[in-house]
């Protein structure tokens, strides 16, 4: 996608997102998934994830376990509760928003 600046403001419910599917990612796993989802469309970069995941763990919407594999430290971020309704949330937020965008862009004109 040419602009991924229309995509900034929705990291935070596309990781939200993601982590209610899957339970539990560590960063480059996400950033892989959204590429995969899009088809290389959108990609993530590492300065745009890791603060948005910090935030999102400082908020209280994230849990972090950090486990030993292949002789490294990964962090593994999960979904608390309050991250779950928050999830909701953005959803529901995100959907009101395209269908007001839908509106926007394709106005139906009546003739009355």
């Amino acid at each position: 996608m040419a602009n991924n600046n229309l995509y900034k403001g929705s990291l935070n419910t596309i990781i939200l997102k993601l982590l209610q599917e899957k339970d539990s990612m560590y960063g480059y796993e996400i950033t892989q998934k959204v590429k995969a989802l899009t088809q290389g469309e959108l990609s993530i970069t590492e300065g745009a994830l890791y603060p948005a995941l910090h935030k999102l763990e400082a908020d209280g919407f994230l849990e972090v376990e950090v486990v030993k594999v292949d002789n490294r430290l990964r962090k593994y971020y999960k979904l608390t509760e309050r991250g779950t309704k928050e999830t909701a949330d953005k959803l529901s937020e995100l959907e009101r928003y395209i269908e007001t965008m839908k509106v926007l862009v394709n106005p139906k004109f009546s003739l009355e």
